[in-house]
């Protein structure tokens, strides 16, 4: 199975433990939204940068209001981390030419 342009096979145990996780995974913790991906190319290409540093990570669709001039509502991929897991993975996002959300404080 192709992970991220590699094959799964090739990643190391602990490689394989940590990707892309389901809500469950995380228990009750609350999740941080870090980066909304608006069209497709950009969540996969999200997806394999994250799991290449073998981030635990969710996305789910969600809908985002979009457009200047005519607001509508759109849907895109939403990416979550845990919150132990926040500033290494807006790190490395970063170093990947990608703009993490900033949260409000």
């Amino acid at each position: 199975m192709m992970v991220g342009g590699r094959d799964r096979a090739l990643f190391s145990p602990a490689e394989r433990g940590r990707m892309k996780q389901g809500a469950d995974f995380f228990g009750d913790k609350e999740l941080e939204l870090v980066y909304i991906a608006k069209r497709l190319r950009d969540a996969l290409k999200l997806e394999g940068v994250l799991t290449e540093h073998g981030v635990d990570y969710a996305v789910e669709p969600d809908t985002y209001r979009g457009g200047f001039i005519f607001q509508t509502q759109r849907v895109g991929a939403f990416f979550y981390v845990a919150p132990e897991s926040l500033e290494s993975v807006r790190h490395i996002m970063t170093e990947h030419g990608w703009k993490p959300l900033e949260t409000e404080k």
